[in-house]
C-alpha cells in the first residue's frame, strides 16, 4: 500500500483549519522572491553544459530566512546539453518528500505519483519537504520555496522551461494548485489529486493545463472542493463549461473527461473515481495500490503531451460588432446605474449599482453575442452559478452562457446560462448595492432602463 492510512485524521483536521485561511495565505513577501523565468519561451538554463554539482538524494536550502529540504532525482543517464523536464511532486499532510520519493510501500512504481518510472528518465524530480508536514504557505513561504529551488535546479542542470510541472495529493494538491495560482506563466501544467483551496491562490486569473482527479466519496475534501478548483481553471482557459459525467456509488470505476472549447495549449480533464481519499485508486475495488493505480498513466498522458517548446500565448475572445452603442443600464427601483467599482477592470469583481455619472465604468454594450461588455470586460454570472444570490462580476470574455444576458421588452434582463433575473441585493437602493441573480419577480430591483 501507499503507507498514509494512519495521516488520514490529521488531513481533516488540517483542512478544516487551513481552509478558513486559505485566501489569506499569500501575502507580500511574495515580492521578496522573483518567480523564474516565464514558461512561454524555452531558453538554455545556465545548467546546461556544465558539469553538475548536485546529486541525487536529500538536500538543504535557505529560503526565505530558513533552511528548507527536499530530494532530487535526477535521471539516471543524465545528458547536460539535453533539456530535461522538471516535475515537483508535493506531500499530503503528515507526509514527508521521503514518502514522495520512495512510493511509500509500493515502493518505485510509485516514486513521484508513479511519474519517475513512467518518465523513463526524462525528466527531473524535486520533492520539497512541507513545514510541519504540510504546506500552509504563510505568507507566500512555500511558492518562495518553489521559486528558490527552480533557480539553485537550472543554475547546475538542463531544464527545458517550457516544461515545468507540479502535482500533489491533498494538502500537496492544495500547494499545486496554489502554483496554478500564481505561477501559471512559469509551470506548464499542474495535476491536483484529490484537493482543495489549502495553501491559497493568489492570482488565479490566467490560464495553465490543468488537471484534476477526485473520489466521489471523499469525506476529507468533498468533491465539491475539488470540482471548485478545477471551474477556476474551465473558465481561466476559455473552455465550455459543463458538469462532466461522473462514476454511480458502487460503481468501483472511474471517469475521465477532457474539456472542450478550451484555448490552444490549455487544456481541463477531469478524473473522478467511485473511492475515497487517496491518490492510488484502482478500478474493480475499493483498494488503492502504486502499482496497479490508472492514476499515474492519466497524468503522465497529461504531462507528456506538451512539446517542447513556446507556450501558445492565450488570446482573448474578439469582440463581436455591438449590435447597440453603449450605455448606461439604470435600475428603476433605485434610480441608480449598474456600476463596476472604482472603474476596475479586475477579474471577478463585483458589479453594484451607484449614482449615474455617464463614465465608462457605467457604459454597456450589448454585443451581437448577447453579451454586456465595459471595456475588455464582459458581465458575469460568478462560477457560472445558478442559485438565486450568485454574484455578478466582470471577468474576460470567453463568450460562455454565464456571460449572455437577454434584455427583455417588459425591462428585466435574463442571465442566459442560469435563466434567472439581474437584481439588485435587497432591494436596496444605496450607493454600492451590490447585484446579483435570482429568480424573475417582475419587482422594481430587477427592472432596468438603457440610458
Amino acid at each position: 500500500m501507499l503507507r498514509r492510512k494512519s495521516f488520514l485524521g490529521a488531513i481533516a483536521v488540517a483542512a478544516l483549519l487551513v481552509m478558513a485561511t486559505g485566501h489569506a495565505a499569500l501575502s507580500s513577501s511574495l515580492g521578496r522572491s522573483t518567480p523564474a523565468a516565464n514558461a512561454g519561451a524555452l531558453a538554455a538554463t545556465a545548467g546546461c553544459g556544465k558539469t553538475p554539482t548536485l546529486r541525487s538524494g536529500s538536500q538543504s536550502i535557505q529560503s526565505g530566512g530558513k533552511t528548507r529540504t527536499f530530494i532530487l532525482r535526477i535521471p539516471d543517464n543524465y545528458n547536460n546539453t539535453n533539456p530535461y523536464r522538471l516535475i515537483f511532486g508535493f506531500h499530503w499532510r503528515g507526509g514527508t518528500a521521503g514518502d514522495v520519493d520512495s512510493g511509500g510501500t509500493s515502493g518505485y512504481p510509485w516514486s513521484y505519483y508513479g511519474l519517475r518510472q513512467l518518465s523513463n528518465n526524462t525528466a527531473i524530480f524535486v520533492a520539497p519537504q512541507g513545514i510541519g508536514n504540510g504546506w500552509a504557505n504563510s505568507g507566500g513561504e512555500d511558492l518562495t520555496l518553489v521559486d528558490d529551488l527552480m533557480r539553485l535546479i537550472e543554475a547546475d542542470l538542463c531544464v527545458d522551461t517550457t516544461q515545468r510541472f507540479a502535482t500533489g495529493f491533498s494538502y500537496g494538491g492544495g500547494m499545486s494548485f496554489a502554483i496554478a495560482c500564481a505561477r501559471a506563466t512559469v509551470f506548464r501544467a499542474v495535476a491536483v489529486f484529490s484537493g482543495a483551496q489549502l495553501s491559497g491562490c493568489s492570482g488565479g486569473t490566467q490560464p495553465i493545463a490543468y488537471m484534476g482527479l477526485h473520489g466521489i466519496t471523499d469525506n476529507v475534501l468533498n468533491i465539491s472542493q475539488g470540482r471548485a478548483l478545477r471551474d477556476r481553471f474551465v473558465r481561466n482557459n476559455g473552455c465550455t463549461a459543463q458538469n462532466p459525467p461522473e462514476p454511480g456509488s458502487g460503481s468501483r470505476t472511474h471517469i475521465t473527461t477532457t474539456y472542450s472549447g478550451c484555448r490552444a495549449g490549455y487544456p481541463v480533464v477531469w478524473a473522478a473515481f467511485d473511492n475515497g481519499h487517496m491518490p492510488g485508486p484502482v478500478d474493480g475495488t475499493y483498494t488503492e495500490s502504486g502499482i496497479t493505480t490508472w492514476t499515474k498513466g492519466e497524468v503522465w498522458r497529461f504531462f507528456s503531451q506538451f512539446q517542447s517548446g513556446p507556450t501558445p500565448t492565450p488570446t482573448a475572445t474578439p469582440t463581436p460588432t455591438p449590435s447597440s452603442p453603449g450605455t448606461a443600464i439604470r435600475g428603476v427601483g433605485s434610480g441608480r446605474c449598474l456600476d463596476i467599482p472604482g472603474s476596475s477592470q479586475t477579474n471577478g469583481t463585483q458589479v453594484q449599482i451607484w449614482d449615474c455619472h455617464g463614465g465608462a465604468n457605467q457604459q454597456w454594450t450589448l454585443t451581437g453575442a448577447s453579451e454586456l461588455r465595459s471595456g475588455t470586460k464582459c458581465l458575469d454570472v460568478n462560477g457560472a452559478g445558478t442559485a438565486d444570490g450568485t454574484t455578478v462580476v466582470i471577468w474576460d470574455c470567453n463568450g460562455q452562457n454565464n456571460q449572455k444576458w437577454r434584455l427583455n421588452s417588459d425591462g428585466t434582463i435574463t442571465a442566459v446560462g442560469a435563466n434567472k433575473c439581474l437584481d439588485v441585493l435587497g432591494a436596496g437602493t444605496a450607493n454600492g448595492t451590490k447585484v446579483q441573480i435570482y429568480s424573475c419577480h417582475g419587482g422594481t430591483n430587477q427592472t432596468w432602463s438603457r440610458v
